[in-house]
């Protein structure tokens, strides 16, 4: 009788497997078990290798999971690949502890052979893959990647592009499986098995938004995968296109004008840098506000050093699609110039080398004024790299033709800093590379340079007078001061103060 009222008491663990069998979703930062794989039907049941182990489903109730070798897709007919392929598919979708390196080593080189098997089997597929494979395979990546990291000190460390503590960057320690899983991932996207139709239900935008999540990582290997990863879904989901785009954009927005902290940008260019390339033309208005709104504030940042090849790369693609952006990007360099960080002017002369590069005349033409004033104070630099690298710009036969073009203009703006150099510079790098584009200017046109130099002597005439007012006025007012001074000694010694 009592065993017959017990029989109809409902069991948490009959229900908890089977919410566990009808795939509930489990956390993803828990231990997570998908199935039962020792009542499957095709598992060899005669050949256990497998070990129970402890799982806990995300509504904390503890249960026993059977993590067991599968047969390789070698040993069973194609009939039952796919069947099998789902098996492995779950049992790769359990995440194991890796801060404990004795808890469970023998599942977790298990799951590491399974995932290679997987690898295998995604790359050597020759039919389409179904909707269930794809959805499956898509659960498994999201359980193993969109994790949650473990917490870092997130300072911004770096002055004048550089790290003060040189430390390594943080490598997680389940980069074992992880490696594997986005391999598995990466496999998967570029096939050619694999149905864009069917997929993007799955690789949806909240999927996307997760990936892009994950490229602050602070780990360099998971961010060359997201990386590739991202270019690949870029280049096969068109309709994602805009919206990646967009999201990218968002991050670029977040780092410049809030927090100056991603460790991502760099590989975020470097997926942009491809994308512009494919841009068609003519360019459209939204990706010309991109480069305005996005691309250009980039440079305001200090850790530019980080990211600066592939921005500047993304950069001179747009002014080789459109010449007609040099003036944009070039007033856009000179908004953000810096003034203390003689570092960062280096990298801006470099990435402004070869925007002039693909600067026509007419553009040129629109710019040079502000462009040489600035460069002018670059020859001026007592920071001798800034001085040197300002200078190479004549080395670029590009340029000194946009120059000799434009030397009447440029020749008056630029004199004084080049004679101050010649005459006075400390360094001697600097003071030979000025008199040799001294002469370049003067053997263009003597005539023109004779009027500068007579302009500046004029100049330099005029200053030295007014230094010398200057000089005169301060010592009439030292002298008063002084004469003052000895007025009031003498009035306390002949009046001598007396107490109240």
């Amino acid at each position: 009788m009592i065993k017959q009222l017990l029989g109809k008491i409902p069991r948490k663990s009959s229900k908890s497997a089977g919410n566990g069998e009808n795939g509930s979703n489990f956390g993803v930062d828990s231990y997570i078990g998908y199935e039962r794989f020792n009542n499957q039907p095709g598992s060899d049941s005669g050949q256990n290798n497998g070990t129970m182990i402890s799982m806990k489903h995300q509504n904390g109730n503890l249960g026993l999971y059977s993590y067991e070798v599968l047969p390789g897709f070698k040993d069973v007919p194609n009939s039952q690949k796919e069947s099998l392929f789902f098996r492995k598919l779950k049992l790769c979708s359990i995440v194991f502890d890796f801060t404990d390196p004795v808890k469970h080593v023998k599942e977790k080189e298990i799951k590491r052979q399974t995932l290679l098997e997987l690898v295998d089997y995604v790359t050597s597929a020759n039919g389409k893959f179904s909707e269930a494979v794809v959805q499956e395979v898509v659960k498994m990546v999201s359980v193993n990647m969109f994790r949650t990291p473990s917490p870092q000190p997130r300072e911004n460390k770096v002055v004048d592009g550089v790290d003060l503590e040189e430390e390594e960057p943080t490598m997680d320690l389940a980069w074992p499986h992880l490696q594997i899983v986005y391999e598995v991932f990466l496999r998967f996207v570029a096939s050619s098995e694999t149905d864009v139709k069917l997929t993007k239900k799955y690789i949806d935008q909240a999927f996307v938004l997760k990936l892009l999540d994950l490229i602050d990582s602070e780990d360099p290997r998971e961010r060359e995968y997201l990386k590739t990863i991202l270019h690949r879904i870029y280049g096969k989901f068109m309709v994602h296109r805009p919206f990646i785009r967009k999201s990218i954009n968002n991050v670029f927005y977040q780092f410049v004008f809030e927090t100056e902290k991603h460790n991502g940008i760099a590989e975020l260019l470097e997926i942009l840098g491809s994308i512009i390339n494919g841009f068609a033309l003519p360019l459209k208005e939204e990706h010309k506000m991109f480069l305005v709104r996005a691309l250009i504030p980039l440079h305001k940042p200090r850790c530019l050093a980080m990211y600066h090849q592939p921005l500047s790369y993304c950069i001179t693609q747009f002014v080789e699609k459109d010449c007609k952006l040099a003036d944009v990007v070039i007033r856009g360099l000179l908004k953000y110039w810096p003034v203390t960080n003689s570092s960062k002017e280096v990298m801006f002369l470099n990435e402004l080398e070869e925007v002039l590069e693909a600067t026509q005349s007419q553009e040129f033409q629109r710019c040079m004024v502000p462009l040489f004033h600035q460069i002018a104070r670059c020859l001026s630099s007592s920071h001798f790299q800034v001085a040197e690298r300002a200078l190479f710009l004549w080395n670029n036969d590009p340029i000194e033709n946009l120059i000799r073009q434009n030397q009447k203009v440029i020749l008056p703006i630029l004199f004084p800093a080049l004679e101050r150099n010649a005459r006075n510079h400390w360094n001697q790098a600097v003071r030979s590379l000025t008199i040799n584009v001294r002469k370049i200017f003067e053997d263009l046109d003597p005539e023109l340079f004779n009027d500068c130099l007579l302009k500046f002597q004029e100049t330099e005439k005029k200053e030295d007078e007014t230094k010398a007012r200057w000089e005169a006025r301060w010592r009439r007012l030292e002298e008063m001061g002084a004469q003052k001074t000895a007025g009031n000694y003498n009035t306390t010694a002949c009046f001598p103060w007396k107490p109240f």
